[in-house]
Protein backbone atom coordinates (compact mmCIF):
# COMPACT_ATOMS: atom_id res chain seq x y z
CA UNK A 1 0.00 0.00 0.00
CA UNK A 2 1.36 3.42 -0.93
CA UNK A 3 1.18 5.95 1.91
CA UNK A 4 1.45 9.71 1.35
CA UNK A 5 4.12 11.96 2.74
CA UNK A 6 5.21 11.73 6.37
CA UNK A 7 2.99 8.68 7.08
CA UNK A 8 4.82 6.78 4.35
CA UNK A 9 8.25 7.63 5.74
CA UNK A 10 7.15 6.73 9.29
CA UNK A 11 5.78 3.43 7.97
CA UNK A 12 9.15 2.69 6.39
CA UNK A 13 10.95 3.55 9.62
CA UNK A 14 8.76 1.14 11.54
CA UNK A 15 9.34 -1.51 8.89
CA UNK A 16 13.07 -1.49 9.47
CA UNK A 17 12.51 -3.48 12.64
CA UNK A 18 11.10 -6.40 10.65
CA UNK A 19 13.70 -6.62 7.91
CA UNK A 20 14.87 -10.19 7.21
CA UNK A 21 17.90 -11.28 9.20
CA UNK A 22 21.07 -10.02 7.56
CA UNK A 23 24.30 -12.05 7.22
CA UNK A 24 26.53 -12.05 10.29
CA UNK A 25 30.32 -12.05 10.24
CA UNK A 26 32.82 -13.24 12.77
CA UNK A 27 33.29 -10.89 15.71
CA UNK A 28 36.77 -11.72 16.94
CA UNK A 29 38.05 -8.22 16.31
CA UNK A 30 38.31 -5.75 19.18
CA UNK A 31 35.78 -3.32 17.71
CA UNK A 32 32.96 -3.16 18.55
CA UNK A 33 33.19 -4.79 21.97
CA UNK A 34 30.01 -3.12 23.28
CA UNK A 35 26.92 -1.32 21.91
CA UNK A 36 27.43 1.69 19.64
CA UNK A 37 25.31 4.84 19.72
CA UNK A 38 24.28 6.51 16.45
CA UNK A 39 23.03 10.05 17.06
CA UNK A 40 20.40 11.36 14.64
CA UNK A 41 20.20 15.15 15.15
CA UNK A 42 16.63 15.40 13.83
CA UNK A 43 13.25 13.99 14.86
CA UNK A 44 12.00 10.47 14.28
CA UNK A 45 10.47 9.60 10.94
CA UNK A 46 12.37 11.55 8.27
CA UNK A 47 14.89 10.41 5.70
CA UNK A 48 17.82 10.82 8.11
CA UNK A 49 16.09 8.68 10.73
CA UNK A 50 15.14 5.93 8.28
CA UNK A 51 18.70 5.91 6.93
CA UNK A 52 20.15 5.58 10.44
CA UNK A 53 17.86 2.68 11.30
CA UNK A 54 18.61 0.78 8.09
CA UNK A 55 22.37 1.21 8.46
CA UNK A 56 22.22 0.62 12.22
CA UNK A 57 20.49 -2.71 11.80
CA UNK A 58 22.93 -3.75 9.08
CA UNK A 59 25.93 -2.91 11.27
CA UNK A 60 24.36 -4.68 14.26
CA UNK A 61 23.93 -7.87 12.26
CA UNK A 62 27.30 -7.73 10.57
CA UNK A 63 29.41 -6.72 13.55
CA UNK A 64 27.66 -8.55 16.36
CA UNK A 65 26.93 -5.59 18.64
CA UNK A 66 23.88 -3.39 18.90
CA UNK A 67 24.06 -0.09 17.01
CA UNK A 68 21.23 1.83 18.64
CA UNK A 69 19.64 5.06 17.43
CA UNK A 70 19.39 8.16 19.61
CA UNK A 71 17.32 11.01 18.17
CA UNK A 72 18.49 14.39 19.48
CA UNK A 73 16.68 17.06 17.47
CA UNK A 74 16.96 20.79 18.04
CA UNK A 75 18.39 24.04 16.71
CA UNK A 76 18.44 22.95 13.04
CA UNK A 77 20.31 19.73 13.94
CA UNK A 78 23.13 21.54 15.80
CA UNK A 79 22.16 20.16 19.23
CA UNK A 80 22.67 16.53 18.29
CA UNK A 81 25.68 17.33 16.14
CA UNK A 82 27.45 19.06 19.03
CA UNK A 83 26.73 16.10 21.33
CA UNK A 84 28.34 13.76 18.80
CA UNK A 85 31.45 15.81 18.13
CA UNK A 86 32.04 16.23 21.89
CA UNK A 87 31.82 12.46 22.51
CA UNK A 88 34.96 10.34 23.05
CA UNK A 89 36.69 9.44 19.79
CA UNK A 90 36.48 5.71 20.46
CA UNK A 91 34.04 4.60 17.78
CA UNK A 92 31.15 4.14 20.21
CA UNK A 93 29.38 7.37 19.27
CA UNK A 94 28.63 8.05 15.61
CA UNK A 95 26.55 10.74 13.88
CA UNK A 96 24.21 10.59 10.93
CA UNK A 97 25.03 13.84 9.15
CA UNK A 98 23.19 15.46 6.28
CA UNK A 99 23.07 18.57 4.12
CA UNK A 100 22.16 20.56 7.24
CA UNK A 101 25.78 20.23 8.40
CA UNK A 102 27.06 21.93 5.24
CA UNK A 103 24.36 24.62 5.42
CA UNK A 104 24.79 25.34 9.14
CA UNK A 105 28.49 26.08 8.73
CA UNK A 106 27.52 29.42 7.15
CA UNK A 107 23.93 29.84 8.32
CA UNK A 108 24.95 30.35 11.96
CA UNK A 109 27.35 33.13 12.85
CA UNK A 110 28.70 31.12 15.77
CA UNK A 111 28.65 27.40 16.52
CA UNK A 112 30.37 25.55 19.34
CA UNK A 113 32.04 23.28 16.81
CA UNK A 114 33.49 23.29 13.31
CA UNK A 115 31.94 20.36 11.45
CA UNK A 116 34.79 19.84 8.99
CA UNK A 117 37.45 20.18 11.70
CA UNK A 118 35.74 18.22 14.45
CA UNK A 119 34.46 15.16 12.59
CA UNK A 120 36.03 12.19 10.84
CA UNK A 121 34.07 11.10 7.75
CA UNK A 122 33.08 7.43 7.67
CA UNK A 123 31.12 7.27 4.44
CA UNK A 124 28.32 8.74 2.36
CA UNK A 125 25.10 6.72 2.24
CA UNK A 126 22.41 8.27 0.03
CA UNK A 127 21.33 11.31 -1.91
CA UNK A 128 17.65 12.24 -1.98
CA UNK A 129 16.22 14.37 -4.80
CA UNK A 130 14.17 17.42 -3.94
CA UNK A 131 11.03 17.89 -5.98
CA UNK A 132 9.94 21.24 -7.38
CA UNK A 133 6.15 21.19 -7.34
CA UNK A 134 3.31 23.65 -7.71
CA UNK A 135 -0.36 23.82 -6.90
CA UNK A 136 -2.29 22.77 -10.04
CA UNK A 137 -4.16 26.07 -9.98
CA UNK A 138 -0.96 27.83 -11.04
CA UNK A 139 -1.14 28.11 -14.82
CA UNK A 140 2.30 26.63 -15.54
CA UNK A 141 3.22 23.12 -16.69
CA UNK A 142 6.97 23.36 -17.11
CA UNK A 143 10.03 25.00 -15.60
CA UNK A 144 10.38 27.53 -18.47
CA UNK A 145 6.72 28.50 -18.05
CA UNK A 146 7.21 28.88 -14.30
CA UNK A 147 10.28 31.10 -14.76
CA UNK A 148 8.44 33.28 -17.29
CA UNK A 149 5.42 33.56 -15.00
CA UNK A 150 7.60 34.42 -12.00
CA UNK A 151 9.45 37.12 -13.91
CA UNK A 152 6.14 38.61 -15.05
CA UNK A 153 4.89 38.60 -11.44
CA UNK A 154 7.86 39.50 -9.23
CA UNK A 155 7.26 38.91 -5.53
CA UNK A 156 3.76 37.52 -6.11
CA UNK A 157 4.58 33.80 -5.99
CA UNK A 158 4.89 32.33 -2.48
CA UNK A 159 7.57 29.68 -2.03
CA UNK A 160 7.11 27.53 1.07
CA UNK A 161 9.83 25.61 2.90
CA UNK A 162 10.38 23.66 6.09
CA UNK A 163 12.01 26.67 7.74
CA UNK A 164 14.67 29.34 7.30
CA UNK A 165 17.95 27.69 6.35
CA UNK A 166 16.39 24.29 5.70
CA UNK A 167 17.66 22.37 2.65
CA UNK A 168 14.39 23.17 0.84
CA UNK A 169 14.84 26.87 1.57
CA UNK A 170 18.43 27.14 0.36
CA UNK A 171 17.62 25.08 -2.74
CA UNK A 172 14.78 27.52 -3.45
CA UNK A 173 17.17 30.45 -3.00
CA UNK A 174 19.64 28.71 -5.31
CA UNK A 175 16.86 28.45 -7.90
CA UNK A 176 16.07 32.16 -7.53
CA UNK A 177 19.74 33.12 -7.96
CA UNK A 178 20.20 30.87 -10.98
CA UNK A 179 17.05 32.10 -12.72
CA UNK A 180 16.84 35.75 -11.65
CA UNK A 181 13.35 35.26 -10.25
CA UNK A 182 11.80 36.97 -7.22
CA UNK A 183 9.80 34.50 -5.12
CA UNK A 184 8.49 35.33 -1.65
CA UNK A 185 9.78 32.83 0.90
CA UNK A 186 7.27 31.53 3.47
CA UNK A 187 8.96 29.45 6.19
CA UNK A 188 7.06 26.71 8.04
CA UNK A 189 7.95 24.49 10.97
CA UNK A 190 8.67 21.47 8.83
CA UNK A 191 7.90 20.26 5.34
CA UNK A 192 4.51 18.72 6.15
CA UNK A 193 2.72 22.02 6.94
CA UNK A 194 4.31 23.61 3.86
CA UNK A 195 2.94 20.82 1.67
CA UNK A 196 -0.46 21.14 3.38
CA UNK A 197 -0.63 24.82 2.47
CA UNK A 198 0.56 24.07 -1.06
CA UNK A 199 -2.32 21.61 -1.39
CA UNK A 200 -4.67 24.28 -0.08
CA UNK A 201 -3.38 26.94 -2.46
CA UNK A 202 -2.07 29.30 0.23
CA UNK A 203 1.38 29.03 -1.38
CA UNK A 204 2.21 28.25 -4.98
CA UNK A 205 5.52 26.35 -5.03
CA UNK A 206 7.77 24.26 -2.78
CA UNK A 207 10.95 22.23 -2.96
CA UNK A 208 10.65 19.14 -0.74
CA UNK A 209 12.17 15.70 -0.28
CA UNK A 210 10.52 13.62 -2.96
CA UNK A 211 9.04 11.07 -0.53
CA UNK A 212 7.20 13.85 1.32
CA UNK A 213 4.89 14.69 -1.56
CA UNK A 214 5.27 11.86 -4.08
CA UNK A 215 1.83 10.46 -3.22
CA UNK A 216 0.17 13.83 -3.79
CA UNK A 217 1.89 14.17 -7.17
CA UNK A 218 0.83 10.70 -8.30
CA UNK A 219 -2.72 11.44 -7.15
CA UNK A 220 -2.78 14.61 -9.26
CA UNK A 221 -3.16 16.89 -6.23
CA UNK A 222 0.20 18.57 -6.92
CA UNK A 223 2.04 19.16 -10.19
CA UNK A 224 5.71 18.18 -10.31
CA UNK A 225 7.83 20.41 -12.55
CA UNK A 226 11.33 19.02 -11.98
CA UNK A 227 13.70 17.11 -9.73
CA UNK A 228 16.78 18.84 -8.42
CA UNK A 229 19.35 16.07 -8.92
CA UNK A 230 21.65 15.81 -11.93
CA UNK A 231 19.75 12.77 -13.22
CA UNK A 232 16.06 11.93 -13.35
CA UNK A 233 14.50 9.89 -10.57
CA UNK A 234 13.31 6.32 -11.05
CA UNK A 235 10.28 7.27 -8.91
CA UNK A 236 9.15 9.88 -11.49
CA UNK A 237 11.08 9.05 -14.67
CA UNK A 238 9.00 11.38 -16.86
CA UNK A 239 9.77 14.43 -14.72
CA UNK A 240 12.80 16.38 -16.03
CA UNK A 241 15.71 17.67 -13.98
CA UNK A 242 16.13 21.38 -13.35
CA UNK A 243 19.52 21.07 -15.03
CA UNK A 244 17.76 20.31 -18.31
CA UNK A 245 16.55 23.93 -18.28
CA UNK A 246 19.09 25.66 -16.01
CA UNK A 247 22.61 24.59 -17.05
CA UNK A 248 24.69 23.51 -14.05
CA UNK A 249 21.81 23.29 -11.59
CA UNK A 250 22.19 20.37 -9.19
CA UNK A 251 21.08 20.05 -5.59
CA UNK A 252 19.98 17.27 -3.30
CA UNK A 253 19.88 16.26 0.31
CA UNK A 254 22.70 13.86 1.19
CA UNK A 255 23.05 11.64 4.24
CA UNK A 256 26.21 10.01 5.58
CA UNK A 257 27.96 8.77 8.71
CA UNK A 258 30.71 10.55 10.63
CA UNK A 259 32.61 10.00 13.88
CA UNK A 260 34.30 12.41 16.29
CA UNK A 261 37.67 13.71 15.17
CA UNK A 262 40.50 11.42 16.30
CA UNK A 263 38.60 8.16 15.85
CA UNK A 264 41.11 5.55 14.71
CA UNK A 265 41.48 4.89 11.00
CA UNK A 266 41.04 1.16 11.67
CA UNK A 267 37.55 1.76 13.07
CA UNK A 268 36.69 4.23 10.31
CA UNK A 269 37.81 1.83 7.59
CA UNK A 270 35.94 -1.10 9.16
CA UNK A 271 32.70 0.85 9.27
CA UNK A 272 33.22 2.18 5.75
CA UNK A 273 33.63 -1.36 4.36
CA UNK A 274 30.39 -2.42 6.01
CA UNK A 275 28.46 0.63 4.81
CA UNK A 276 29.57 0.02 1.24
CA UNK A 277 28.55 -3.63 1.59
CA UNK A 278 25.10 -2.47 2.72
CA UNK A 279 24.79 -0.11 -0.24
CA UNK A 280 25.53 -3.00 -2.60
CA UNK A 281 22.90 -5.25 -1.01
CA UNK A 282 19.70 -5.48 -3.12
CA UNK A 283 17.39 -5.55 -0.09
CA UNK A 284 18.95 -2.42 1.42
CA UNK A 285 18.98 -0.63 -1.94
CA UNK A 286 15.29 -1.42 -2.34
CA UNK A 287 14.48 0.03 1.08
CA UNK A 288 16.34 3.23 0.22
CA UNK A 289 14.48 3.37 -3.09
CA UNK A 290 11.24 3.39 -1.07
CA UNK A 291 12.25 6.82 0.27
CA UNK A 292 13.54 7.86 -3.18
CA UNK A 293 17.13 7.55 -1.95
CA UNK A 294 20.01 7.00 -4.39
CA UNK A 295 22.89 5.07 -2.80
CA UNK A 296 26.27 6.82 -2.81
CA UNK A 297 29.07 4.36 -1.95
CA UNK A 298 32.62 5.63 -1.55
CA UNK A 299 35.63 6.07 0.68
CA UNK A 300 35.95 8.36 3.71
CA UNK A 301 38.00 10.70 1.51
CA UNK A 302 35.19 10.78 -1.06
CA UNK A 303 32.73 11.75 1.64
CA UNK A 304 35.01 14.47 3.01
CA UNK A 305 35.24 15.99 -0.48
CA UNK A 306 31.45 15.87 -0.86
CA UNK A 307 30.95 17.70 2.45
CA UNK A 308 33.62 20.28 1.62
CA UNK A 309 32.16 20.93 -1.83
CA UNK A 310 28.62 21.25 -0.43
CA UNK A 311 29.76 23.55 2.37
CA UNK A 312 31.38 25.89 -0.15
CA UNK A 313 28.41 25.77 -2.50
CA UNK A 314 25.79 26.60 0.13
CA UNK A 315 28.00 29.27 1.68
CA UNK A 316 27.79 31.24 -1.57
CA UNK A 317 24.00 30.86 -1.78
CA UNK A 318 23.39 31.76 1.88
CA UNK A 319 25.55 34.87 1.67
CA UNK A 320 24.11 36.00 -1.67
CA UNK A 321 20.52 35.48 -0.53
CA UNK A 322 21.22 36.78 3.01
CA UNK A 323 19.57 33.74 4.58
CA UNK A 324 19.24 33.90 8.37
CA UNK A 325 18.18 31.17 10.81
CA UNK A 326 14.83 31.26 12.61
Amino acid sequence: MKLPGRRRVLHLAAGVAVLPALPRVACGQAYPARPVRIIVPVAVGGVNDVTARLIGQWLSERLGQQFFIENRPGAASTTGTEAAVRAPADGYTLLVASSNAAINATLFDTLNYDFMRDTAPVGSIIRVPQLMQVNPSLAVRSVPEFIAHAKANPGKIAMGSGGNGSPAHVIGEYFKLMTGTDLTHVPYRGAAPAVADLLGGQIQVTFTEMATSLGHVKAGKLRALAVTTATRSDSLPDIPTLGEFIPGFEASQWVGLVAPKGTSSAIIDKLNVEINAALADPAIKARFADICGIVVPGSPADFRKLVADETGKWAKVIRAAKVKPD
